[in-house]
């Protein structure tokens, strides 16, 4: 006897599955120019490389004779694939299927999926959209019963949401209104990107009206709010970007804490130099400059993949390679704030020197710091609370550790341009300039008396600065050996990928002895 008509039955279930929630309801996620769950999992993964588990799981309603009448399927799709040849867990909300709210939720499903990257130690990728499974108000008549927030199931959710954080590649994609557990689920990611079309909240409109609050979803939690706040990381035009944002990203990270990133072919002369640094730092210290140019002639060309573009300004974060190794980059951007940290700038650093520990990333930091940020904005925002955090998570760092002084590196902030209490390389340009604090205002301050007294005030004033400029010149710092090496700038590629060479047999795979912190 044959297992053929369990067979059909089990293609029926897996053909009403597919069609997710019904014509209309997928007809209405294409007009408003998003794709479903299924479209986006296809777009994403490696072509015919996605496995399905828990294909046929939903709400059956059965015949009177206990045959299957039709099949709502559960609002979540998850299963194993892969991103250029790269294993992945890929966990998608159906939006099409009661909005993706706890209405029409199996919490099993992404409670596997999160197990499952953890188990097999491989990368997530959350294709999140609605409140991502989380709750509804028709869930109290459709259950019967209000759920009690975490409870026996949602606590092993919550705990495998942030736990894999310090296993695993972690990449949330927000691709429509995400609320509630959703924006929690984007926000708690290595990497999230939203599309500018979208939108971000605890709660959404409706509730936040109540409070007196009306407001459209894009005035609440559009792509530029919440990129400008740091709760996104980036925003793309359309889906398609997004997938391909997501799968550049992680061609940087290992598959999990328990390997090394990948090393890649190069075909860019590591020892290239190039002319234009010998003119990118005006002789005048009150102009401004360009570091993005500096960042892409110095590491591997097109390597440079930025983080959190619009957080955090004047620190530049990214990705990028150096003689095919992947390094973690940080950079000052003297276009704000003449790169003075910030409260978000050190939130931002904290982000990405845990990042770069946790996948056992080498640093590479350009730096040009003139301090923390002064004023009152910069009180209010309590700085210097923001400011000492992030020079705690540099000196717990243990990945090998690479900086560049390009031009100002001045107080507190200007110290925390390298790890303390352990060697890491340090370089300076010609154009390098440092100390307590910078001359500008320090010596009206210091030698107030002396000028006050002298006849021509202005003149003191110049001839002390002359004075005092000439004693800092980085030469001095070098001779007392407070700075190991000043460097022609055209050489800075050269010493970078000798120090991502360097690092590559220093590194060791496993969990670090913290992780990053959403």
């Amino acid at each position: 006897m044959s297992w053929q008509p369990e067979l059909d039955e089990l293609a029926r279930r897996v053909e009403l599955a597919r069609e997710m929630g019904g014509a209309d309801k997928v007809k209405r996620q294409h007009d408003s120019g998003r794709l479903t769950v299924r479209e986006r999992i296809e777009n994403i993964a490696d072509a015919g490389s996605f496995v399905e588990t828990g294909t046929i799981s939903g709400v059956g309603e059965y015949e009177t004779d206990g045959t299957l009448g039709t099949l709502t399927p559960a609002n979540c799709v998850f299963g194993r694939a892969k991103i250029d040849g790269r294993p992945v867990v890929i966990v998608g909300d159906d939006f099409t299927v009661r909005g993706g709210s706890a209405d029409a939720a199996i919490s099993a499903k992404p409670l596997m999926a999160e197990q499952t990257a953890n188990a097999f130690r491989i990368p997530i990728i959350r294709l999140i959209e609605g409140s991502g499974g989380g709750g509804s108000v028709k869930t109290i008549e459709t259950r019967g019963a209000t759920n009690l927030p975490g409870g026996v199931g949602g606590t092993n959710g919550f705990y495998y949401m942030t736990e894999n954080l310090a296993h695993v590649p972690v990449v949330g994609l927000g691709l429509g209104s995400v609320a509630g557990l959703g924006a929690a689920r984007l926000a708690s990611t290595h990497y999230s990107i939203m599309t500018r079309q979208s939108a971000m909240f605890v709660a959404g409109p409706p509730v936040v009206a109540r409070l007196g609050q009306p407001l459209s979803k894009t005035e609440l939690g559009g792509w530029e709010i919440q990129t400008r706040a740091g709760g996104v990381d980036h925003a793309t035009e359309t889906e398609e970007e997004a997938f391909e944002c997501a799968r550049r990203f992680l061609s940087y990270l290992p598959a999990s804490v328990h390997e090394l990133p990948p090393t890649i072919a190069c075909d860019d002369d590591p020892e290239r130099g190039d002319e234009s640094l010998m003119t990118a730092v005006p002789r005048n210290r009150r102009r401004v400059y360009k570091m993005r140019p500096i960042i892409e002639s110095v590491v591997d060309k097109g390597s440079f993949f930025e983080l959190s573009p619009h957080f955090g300004r004047s620190i530049i974060a990214g990705l990028a390679r150096l003689d095919g190794r992947a390094v973690l980059l940080l950079a000052s951007d003297p276009h704000h704030y003449g790169g003075s940290w910030t409260a978000d700038t050190c939130q931002k650093v904290v982000r990405y020197v845990d990042l770069a520990e946790t996948f056992h990333l080498p640093v590479v930091y350009l730096c040009d710091c003139p301090g923390f940020l002064i004023g009152l904005d910069a009180e209010k925002s309590a700085t210097i609370r923001h400011g000492v955090r992030a020079m705690a998570a540099l000196n717990q760092t243990t990945t090998p550790w690479c900086t560049i002084i390009i031009r100002n590196a001045y107080g507190v902030a200007g110290a925390a341009h390298q790890p303390a209490g352990r060697l890491s390389l340090r370089y300076a340009w010609v154009s390098a300039s440092w100390g307590s604090l910078p001359l500008e205002g320090g010596v009206e301050a210091a030698y107030r008396a002396e000028i006050e007294s002298a006849e021509d005030p202005q003149a003191k004033l110049k001839e002390i600065e002359t004075r005092l400029h000439n004693m800092k010149s980085p030469f001095r710092s070098a001779e007392k050996f407070w700075v190991e090496e000043i460097i022609d700038p055209r050489r800075t590629r050269s010493l970078l990928c000798d120090f991502a060479r360097l690092a590559e047999p220093v590194r060791t795979p496993g969990r670090a002895s913290f992780s990053i912190r959403p």
